[in-house]
């Protein structure tokens, strides 16, 4: 298999104005495009920013919008999208939703974030959901998680047991705990020995300061990519003929003691 090359999206999200943010993703995608990826990757609520108090106002109904949106953007430019999460509301319930298209334009996979960040209130705006995500295409098999859900390796190592190849990860992570960001991830990356590919985004919101960061990690755990804190679109290229080397060197799924956790 060739190498896979993915484009990271890290952008500034305008709170509360959807509007501007369809805009400024659509051109976002439109100038990834031009890199020739398999896959875009964005970050996480981007159709609203943290503005949860405002979301009966600003939540996507049933996501109708945003897979409109994604499936076009994948179509037209045949690229794969994983679509970072948005803020939708399902009947009276609002959710932070992920959606990914291949690049014919058909949704693989819609992911409710499961474990919603107290710090930001999120656990008094939003519903949790109740399943995984788990999704393919190009050959590849793959797993994403939103933000706080990196925070318990138990969760990613369900997702990641049928050998998916890499995690890909959403998220508005602000600047003073960025130390952790990069450490949970590398250790994401290590313990499922796959590829992280994660995306942060950067800009002020409310009294939040976030600055980027967002990494692509090989599955020994080294960066290969580090966006730092500027906007812009990122890339690299994963090598999935190292993961059968890696695997083979420390079989740590078939070593697991299920039988005990």
């Amino acid at each position: 298999m060739k190498n896979f090359k993915v484009a990271l999206l890290q952008f500034d999200i305008a709170l509360a104005e959807p509007d501007k943010n369809y805009q400024k993703v659509e051109q976002q995608i439109a100038l990834a495009a031009r890199t020739h990826p398999d896959v875009i990757v964005l970050p996480e609520m981007w159709n609203t920013g943290y503005a949860l108090d405002q979301l009966k106002r600003l939540a996507d109904q049933d996501g109708v919008r945003t897979k409109a949106f994604l499936q076009q953007m994948a179509q037209q430019y045949q690229l794969n999208i994983v679509g970072g999460s948005v803020a939708t509301q399902k009947n009276e319930h609002f959710f932070n939703t992920s959606y990914v298209f291949d690049k014919s334009g058909e949704l693989l996979s819609e992911y409710d974030k499961v474990h919603l960040f107290g710090l930001m209130e999120e656990d008094q705006w939003i519903t949790a959901g109740q399943m995984g995500n788990s999704f393919q295409f190009a050959g590849i098999s793959a797993a994403g998680v939103i933000c706080y859900d990196i925070r318990f390796p138990e969760w990613e190592r369900k997702l990641m047991a049928n050998g998916q190849q890499v995690l890909f990860v959403s998220a508005q992570w602000p600047q003073p705990r960025i130390a952790q960001w990069k450490i949970l991830l590398q250790a994401r990356a290590i313990e499922n020995q796959a590829f992280v590919v994660a995306v942060n985004r950067v800009g002020t919101a409310n009294a939040d300061y976030f600055n980027g960061h967002s990494l692509v990690i090989d599955p020994l755990g080294k960066i290969m990519l580090d966006a730092q804190n500027e906007e812009g679109i990122f890339t690299a290229e994963l090598d999935f003929s190292r993961l059968k080397k890696v695997r083979g060197e420390i079989p740590v799924f078939k070593d697991r003691r299920v039988d005990l956790y």
